[in-house]
């Protein structure tokens, strides 16, 4: 793929920690694009009459990755951007759970966000937000479901969080409110 010439930011980090809130800044307040590409998972769950749960979007994320690259779903994302008319001024894409998606920002110039939060509060906002059966855990079953997608297994197209962290060019912790979390984005950003 050839680079284009827009502003990408990839977005990752821990569940709950604030990546959607990191591209809905970008859309509401900058007139970015942003994608979620755990919609495109989400979508492709339906189609197959299967449960919207984490191990099976996990398992689809893999598939794809395997069949059409370890970019597919930031170059699905970039898609979005190259059909959407030049009505925006960049494109945030979250969240990032593959080193591949990651590298696929940065071969396109972008950069990588990292978002994480104290663990007690990032359940508590999950727990919250109760968007699907996904959502529905202990706080024992969200710490062990991080750490499976912190600790890579498997091949190359599975989860990696942690080899996503390793590629991030900015580090935010979103502890406190949402306008003392924006203020940091933007700042981080050169956006202020």
């Amino acid at each position: 793929m050839s680079v284009l010439n827009f502003k990408i930011i990839g977005i990752a980090g821990t569940n709950g920690s604030g990546k959607d809130s990191v591209g809905e800044m970008l859309a509401d307040r900058h007139g970015w694009l942003f994608v979620s590409v755990s919609e495109f998972l989400r979508d492709e769950a339906r189609k197959r009459g299967l449960p919207i749960e984490r191990e099976v979007l996990r398992t689809i994320s893999a598939e794809w990755r395997r069949e059409f690259g370890v970019g597919v779903l930031a170059d699905k994302a970039v898609e979005l951007f190259k059909h959407s008319g030049g009505k925006y001024k960049g494109l945030a894409v979250a969240p990032m759970r593959n080193p591949g998606e990651a590298q696929r920002v940065k071969d396109l110039d972008g950069k990588l966000i990292w978002v994480d939060a104290d663990p007690q509060v990032r359940y508590k906002r999950i727990y919250s937000r109760q968007r699907s059966a996904e959502d529905k855990k202990t706080f024992e079953q969200f710490l062990a479901e991080e750490q499976a997608e912190m600790n890579h297994y498997g091949d190359e197209a599975t989860l990696n969080m942690s080899g996503v962290k390793a590629k991030a060019d900015i580090y935010l912790e979103n502890n406190g409110s949402i306008e003392q979390f924006q203020a940091a984005v933007e700042k981080a950003l050169g956006l202020t």
